[in-house]
């Protein structure tokens, strides 16, 4: 299983914008990938396709989360996610 850490970029942390962005990522990949807050176990990880699971997170700008996948891509997935969540979203 692939995993990788991540600290939220954008300034109001993973919520309405930054959260849509991301899930409609993690939903057009072809592995399913779940996240969960640096230090929750595996099982308390969430689908990160749904922005719902995404907003309950209550990530802050500068939390560290964790992104896991499985499957051919999973690696490439994890990078492209990574990539999104560590944007400052809110930039102007």
């Amino acid at each position: 299983m692939a995993e990788r850490k991540a600290i939220i970029g954008s300034r109001v942390g993973l919520h309405a914008r930054p959260a849509a962005i991301f899930a409609e990522a993690a939903a057009e990949l072809p592995v399913e990938v779940t996240i969960a807050l640096e230090g929750e176990p595996a099982e308390d990880a969430m689908d990160a396709s749904s922005i719902l699971s995404l907003m309950g997170l209550g990530a802050e700008h500068g939390t560290t989360v964790v992104l896991r996948a499985e499957g051919d891509g999973a690696e490439a997935a994890l990078d492209q996610l990574v990539t999104i969540l560590e944007t400052d979203h809110d930039a102007e």
